[in-house]
């Protein structure tokens, strides 16, 4: 246990999801030895984000603005909706530069155990969006672990009744460069089912 101050820091660190208490102590003396130039821009870039960062109107995703660049940019199609539960999920799909459609972030995925249900997630907007736009595809990329096959099975429960509507839920299965053998059973057996012809 440290004074004051330091051990304050220390703890608020500790919060942060991933930072271990080792973690914390560790971040917490290099910010205590880091170039008070450095310390300022790490305060104006918190400051610059609690107060100039919002959700996106339209598909909840960070923007600086009520519509974010995805929205806005008219290259996007906007029959194809990927809907992912984080806007870190925004980015890892970009990345790909593969998909050319537009986003749904929940914010989270069902998780009933945690108190997270239908309400606490933008199930609502996005049902909303399937009245008012003319969305021909929504693509389910919800986490591959037991919240996101939930949330993706719910899903696929309250759209299956749009007309015109396609649901399709990202393929899952073997990593590139993995072997066989090391593969667990789960993940093996939805290689399998989701296989394609070729």
């Amino acid at each position: 246990m440290y004074e004051g101050p330091v051990q304050d820091l220390i703890d608020e660190l500790g919060r942060l999801p991933g930072v271990g208490p080792k973690s914390a102590q560790r971040i917490a003396f290099h910010l205590l030895a880091a170039d008070p130039v450095d310390i300022g821009r790490l305060q104006d870039a918190l400051q610059k984000v609690r107060e100039g960062v919002q959700f996106c109107q339209i598909c909840g995703n960070v923007s600086e603005e009520q519509t974010c660049r995805i929205c806005k940019d008219p290259r996007r199609d906007p029959t194809v909706v990927c809907v992912v539960e984080e806007p870190k999920d925004v980015v890892a799909v970009e990345k790909t530069r593969e998909f050319k459609g537009r986003y749904h972030v929940l914010g989270g995925a069902l998780d009933p155990l945690s108190g997270v249900g239908p309400d606490q997630l933008r199930i609502r907007e996005l049902l909303a969006r399937m009245g008012a736009d003319d969305i021909k595809e929504i693509i389910l990329a919800t986490d591959p672990n037991t919240e996101g096959e939930a949330t993706a099975t719910y899903l696929i429960r309250m759209l299956r009744d749009f007309p015109g509507l396609t649901v399709t839920r990202l393929a899952s299965g073997l990593p590139m460069g993995g072997d066989l053998e090391f593969a667990d059973e789960l993940t093996l057996g939805r290689a399998l089912s989701g296989r394609r012809t070729v």
